[in-house]
Parts: structure tokens; C-alpha cells; sequence
């Protein structure tokens, strides 16, 4: 059975950073696009970031060229940096297989205020 667990989140001011990861266990090797998603108060969850098994990325407009996704496959495990954190980036942050997933796991609470 495959399982995601994040990490990482927590209260950060406007302007700083915050690196959050993803373990992941199981049977991981079907599934080649792992992705970071949030879940802002009231909004609709959104995907955030995509790394395939290759290295490839991609990235929402919102947080392209603050944030870099990146993945360890030796670990198992997936990185989100994010940088020059703005208030708008407060969410729920979440990890999950690309386009189809698995059931959601709690997710990491990033609050970015001052």
C-alpha cells in the first residue's frame, strides 16, 4: 500500500522560506509524476507543482520562479522550496501521485504572516 507524508510546514513571515517534503513508501515505481497541491481557507485544493521520475517540472504561474520542486528517488521522498513567501501562499500543503492519486494524506499547514 502506498503512503505520502508531508512535513515541513509552519509560520513564516512575508519574504521568507520554507522547505517542506514528502516521504513516500510503498509501491511508488507505477507512478512517475509525484505533485505538491494547497488547499487555501475556503478555496478549491490546486495543483502547485509536478517533478516526473526524469526531472521534468512544472510549475503554477502563481509560484513559478519562487518555488522549485525537485524529488530524491533514492530517498523516496519529494521537496517543494519555497521562497519570498507571500500572505496568498497560506494553505494546507499536500503530495500526491500526478494526474491520478492516491487518498489524500493531512497535509502540512504553511501560514506565511506577519
Amino acid at each position: 500500500q502506498v503512503q505520502l507524508v508531508e512535513s515541513g510546514g509552519g509560520l513564516v513571515q512575508p519574504g521568507g522560506s520554507l522547505r517542506l517534503s514528502c516521504a513516500a513508501s510503498g509501491r511508488i515505481f507505477n507512478f512517475n509524476v509525484m505533485a505538491w497541491y494547497r488547499q487555501a481557507p475556503g478555496k478549491q485544493r490546486e495543483l502547485v507543482a509536478t517533478v516526473s521520475r526524469g526531472g521534468s517540472t512544472n510549475y503554477a504561474d502563481s509560484v513559478k520562479g519562487r518555488f522549485t520542486i525537485s524529488r530524491d528517488s533514492a530517498k523516496n521522498t519529494m521537496y517543494l522550496q519555497m521562497n519570498s513567501l507571500k500572505p496568498e501562499d497560506t494553505a494546507v500543503y499536500y503530495c500526491n501521485f500526478y494526474p491520478t492519486g492516491i487518498a489524500w494524506g493531512q497535509g502540512t499547514q504553511v501560514t506565511v504572516s506577519s
